[in-house]
């Protein structure tokens, strides 16, 4: 577990969730951060928990939470509310020592506070995203893919982070095959059976019979029918504009577990809208379970102690679901 960027609201969220004596109960946490950083978390968070210091960065055998103090090495004094490069270094170290931990075998998942990306390329790191600098860390090459989560609804997309404009190319009838072979995956290992996947279109009212496009009609149409005939549960494509409609409700009400869409915003405008405070990212397809809270730093609000930590406990259950999920799996 690591506290995000210090310049932002992780901080104080890990603070209230470590708070939890329930957090503690439900797995063995380590927490990689600079202790005066977690002091500062603590006390904007308006808690005060001591955890146990240990010198190597190990999980304790089934006892309370521990923390590893790692700091920068010219131990810079952090700015508050604001990007900086500091901020983006300590964000980066402490996040590759805790996937070092888990190339190992020695955790099971990683909880991250938010980052904040200007902060992440003024500290040098060259990709669009955080997701890519996991994979390239982890040396994983397969198929990877941000999950958004929000009460047991997730979403996924065939493109992520490029401009509108270079979206249509990327529509296959291979990534959109990929992008639901994904989820369907992914779900199976946070202990879902048989995942029911709905696919939305890329044009306006799903192309209206190839009058607006016809990527429904010849791609994305013939890549839901190959994945059914893989055994997953996928139907589609639906409008985009209506498809939300399907998962209204509670987990028994939807008609749905999983949204995949076409681009970013197709998905991320309706969840967000469904419950901002309550979503969970899941950097989805990468060999470890990586979880954090689907909102940013929020510089806005930080140092002012009433930043809602929800999302971060259900980044927290999914990481520990997955976890255990991925350790069963583990061979031997």
């Amino acid at each position: 577990m690591v506290l995000g960027d210090p310049a932002g609201i992780g901080p104080e969220l890990i603070a209230r969730l470590l708070a939890d004596p329930a957090a503690s109960a439900q797995a063995d946490i380590l927490l990689i951060a600079d202790r005066d950083e977690w002091r500062h978390g603590m006390q904007v968070a308006g808690v005060d928990l001591a955890l146990s210091e240990t010198s190597v960065p190990a999980f304790a055998d089934g006892g309370a939470p521990r923390l590893f103090h790692w700091q920068l090495a010219d131990k810079p004094a952090y700015a508050r509310g604001v990007a900086s490069a500091e901020g983006g270094c300590y964000s980066l170290g402490t996040l590759a020592l805790a996937l070092e931990l888990a190339q190992r075998g020695e955790a099971d998942a990683i909880l991250f506070g938010p980052l904040n990306k200007s902060s992440l390329h003024a500290a040098g790191m060259a990709h669009n995203d955080e997701l890519h600098w996991f994979a390239e860390r982890l040396g994983y090459h397969g198929d990877f893919c941000e999950f958004n989560v929000l009460d047991g609804l997730w979403t996924s997309r065939v493109t992520s982070h490029v401009a509108l404009k270079d979206v249509p190319a990327m529509i296959t009838r291979d990534s959109v095959g990929a992008a639901i072979d994904l989820i369907d995956k992914a779900l199976r290992g946070a202990g879902m059976v048989r995942p029911r996947i709905a696919v939305c279109g890329l044009n306006p009212h799903n192309g209206d019979n190839g009058a607006f496009g016809r990527e429904e009609i010849d791609v994305i149409a013939p890549a839901v029918a190959d994945a059914r005939e893989r055994g997953v549960a996928a139907d589609g494509p639906f409008p985009a504009d209506t498809i939300f409609l399907k998962v209204q409700g509670g987990p028994a009400e939807r008609q749905f577990d999983a949204i995949v869409t076409m681009y970013h915003d197709q998905g991320q405008i309706g969840i967000k809208l469904m419950g901002f405070s309550r979503g969970v990212t899941v950097q989805g397809g990468l060999p470890v379970p990586i979880t954090t809270p689907a909102h940013g730093t929020a510089f806005d609000i930080t140092q002012q102690g009433r930043a809602d930590p929800g999302a971060t406990r259900q980044a927290f259950q999914i990481a520990c679901r997955m976890g255990a999920q991925r350790r069963t799996a583990a061979p031997g």
